[in-house]
């Protein structure tokens, strides 16, 4: 239990950024016995509880933080349980029926019982000692039992010809589609969720969801409703036990549970245990802490895709860098601004910036941290598992992030960024940056195997490489190998495609293989036959390249049609390539005299035996061809070929 023992603790050192305004697209750190839901509609009322006005909550600001029980907090099935404040149109009005609205399932036989259920929790909340003021006017307004009237006649909601609630918008109609359409989008109208805005005089904050008393009015309440006590197998003492845990954890419409024992048929927990809390026993609060903690995390600094989330933090509350971003986004793009245009040079300058960034996060952190790297993913829509978890100190995992990123790199060329181009009406152009560092696993995934990769598939790869990250594993040979035979095969690829699975590929055999200490620029002193094969290579494109853009031709080289079976058999496919590049001499004259000296020099440094073995290359001819083209594009100016 030492993952939630970490996040009660990581919640207790953040205290001060529970319900702290952020911006809009940020998941906050929300108080124990809340969640969060997406808003459609907010009613204002006033301190009598007299309906003042209605709105409909556009997409980008409908995170709202709501009061609710454990059994509301992950509700499920086909009689989920009531929120005690805000909640769903089933719930809050009572005239839903009346207007032909549609409860769940469960409730069919009495479509009054949702309101009747959140009538009594809120009115048991409001008859405590710790009711507040904004509760008694919610409370006095849907005991009137006319929300739905008053939304139909603000036209926020929309009735037919029959009188009864729309479920969907008729587009044909002519007339421009209602606003709640909009927000809903598949949903029907019944299922727009309510929250409250009451106007107190003298009380400048009227909503409900951003209210720090209302938060701890509830709190309180909730917690005074809690009976009996249990052994907590995070604190060692003796609580309030949970009897559910908090959903929601990678987003707001999550459902799957890390810790959960409600399956009362099939006994999933039996064979140890014949009771589920002989299996999890979990102090209320702590259970609440860890998992809004757990949330908080993943939703702002976390890695989430195709239901997978990884996550590392410092338990402190020290920023820390993520395992799974690029030096490009670890360094961020001011860092990167010199590296336009990457030479000899720029290595050694890299390995100074990456090593300043290092140091300024372990100034912030200190060497003995406590630092939580996790990762998340769920089979089924109901039940997930950790994958992945290790726990290290400040100084440890900086170390291997920072080992990663230095031995893991080569220069790309594949990201962007924006740049106005000072004409508001037109896009704004992108611009390539050219970077020196380690890709991100996301990245070495459709590198490895295509940009549409299986989700299932880039998955696993993102899971195996974290290991190699955080463990300072050595990569699998099968990925190398694959995102190298997908370089060779040019075919069939965008220049960009082939470009970034190339720069990819040189990165992941250097870290391979990285007690050859390979160099990103060229090393005129190797002389391997993979290398060397690769160089020739890449004078032969360039050559080819140069020339056919002399004629104003379009089109791939030879040397490019012919990269794989080169890769295969590169001997006797040199032959081809060389005895092809003829006319291409012949059109440059006396300008490719260059070239052909630099192909006659490295074909002088082969081995006799080696330069005639016509066996399959391994990666370390791309460092080669790479290097190469580097070599020869920084020679070429900006407007200039070699010469």
């Amino acid at each position: 239990m030492s993952w939630i023992q970490k996040l009660y603790e990581t919640y207790e050192n953040c205290q001060s950024m529970i319900g702290a305004d952020a911006d809009e697209k940020a998941i906050p750190l929300i108080p124990i016995c809340h969640t969060t839901q997406q808003a459609q509609i907010e009613i204002v009322l006033d301190q009598d509880g007299n309906f003042v006005r209605a709105k409909v909550v556009p997409k980008e600001k409908a995170r709202t933080i709501v009061p609710c029980t454990e059994s509301s907090g992950g509700r499920a099935g086909i009689k989920p349980e009531s929120h005690p404040l805000c909640d769903k149109l089933q719930y809050v009005a009572g005239d839903f029926a009346d207007f032909g609205g549609k409860v769940t399932k469960g409730f069919a036989k009495d479509p009054k019982e949702p309101f009747r259920k959140y009538k009594e929790i809120l009115s048991d909340w409001c008859a405590s000692p710790f009711s507040h003021p904004k509760l008694k006017a919610v409370l006095k307004y849907i005991e009137k039992e006319r929300v739905v009237k008053d939304l139909v006649v603000q036209q926020i909601l929309h009735l037919g010809n029959d009188g009864k609630l729309l479920d969907k918008w008729d587009k044909k109609s002519g007339e421009e589609t209602p606003e709640i359409f909009k927000v809903l989008g598949n949903a029907k109208q019944g299922d727009a969720f309510i929250r409250w805005a009451v106007e107190i005089p003298g009380d400048p904050q009227a909503a409900a969801w951003t209210d720090m008393e209302l938060f701890t009015s509830w709190i309180r309440y909730y917690s005074s409703t809690k009976q009996g006590e249990a052994f907590c197998y995070v604190t060692g003492d003796e609580l309030p036990a949970a009897d559910q845990h908090p959903a929601k954890l990678r987003h707001d419409g999550d459902k799957a549970k890390l810790i959960s024992s409600n399956d009362t048929s099939g006994f999933t927990f039996r064979g140890r245990f014949i009771t589920a809390d002989q299996a999890c026993s979990v102090g209320f609060t702590v259970t609440q802490k860890a998992h809004n903690a757990l949330r908080w995390l993943i939703g702002n600094q976390g890695y989430r895709k195709a239901g997978q989330a990884i996550v590392a933090w410092a338990v402190s509350g020290e920023e820390v860098p993520a395992p799974l971003e690029d030096t490009f986004s670890m360094l961020g793009i001011d860092s990167m601004a010199s590296d336009s245009e990457p030479s000899i040079s720029t290595a050694q300058e890299f390995a100074l910036k990456l090593n300043k960034k290092i140091a300024g996060y372990s100034t912030k952190l200190g060497p003995t941290t406590g630092i939580v790297v996790m990762a998340l993913d769920s089979i089924n829509p109901g039940r997930m598992s950790i994958v992945f978890y290790r726990e290290l100190t400040g100084s440890e995992f900086l170390e291997r992030i920072e080992r990663w990123h230095s031995t893991c790199s080569w220069i790309h060329d594949y990201r962007f960024t924006e740049v106005d181009n000072g004409q508001p009406k037109k896009k704004k152009e992108r611009k390539r940056i050219r970077f020196i560092g380690a890709p991100a696993p996301n990245d070495i995934a459709e590198a490895a195997y295509g940009n549409k990769v299986d989700d299932n598939l880039r998955k696993a790869t993102v899971e195996r490489i974290l290991p190699c990250i955080i463990d300072g594993r050595k990569l699998p040979k099968d990925l190398v190998e694959s995102a190298v035979w997908r370089a060779c095969n040019r075919m069939g690829k965008e220049d960009w495609e082939w470009n970034k699975t190339l720069s990819i590929a040189c990165a992941l055999y250097r870290k391979y293989y990285e007690e050859e200490e390979y160099e990103m620029a060229l090393d005129e002193n190797r002389k391997t036959r993979d290398y060397l094969y690769g160089r020739l290579l890449a004078i032969a494109d360039n050559l080819e390249e140069w020339a056919i853009k002399t004629a104003g031709e379009n089109r791939q080289t030879n040397a490019a049609r012919l990269m794989q079976r080169f890769a295969e058999h590169p001997y006797s496919t040199w032959r081809t390539i060389e005895l092809a590049l003829v006319p291409y001499k012949a059109r440059l004259g006396n300008k490719a005299a260059k070239h052909q000296r630099l192909i006659t020099k490295v074909m002088n440094m082969f081995e006799p035996d080696d330069f005639i073995n016509d066996k399959k290359l391994h990666g370390e001819f791309l460092l080669g061809y790479h290097c190469q083209r580097e070599a020869l594009w920084r020679k070429e100016g900006d407007n200039e070929k070699v010469s």
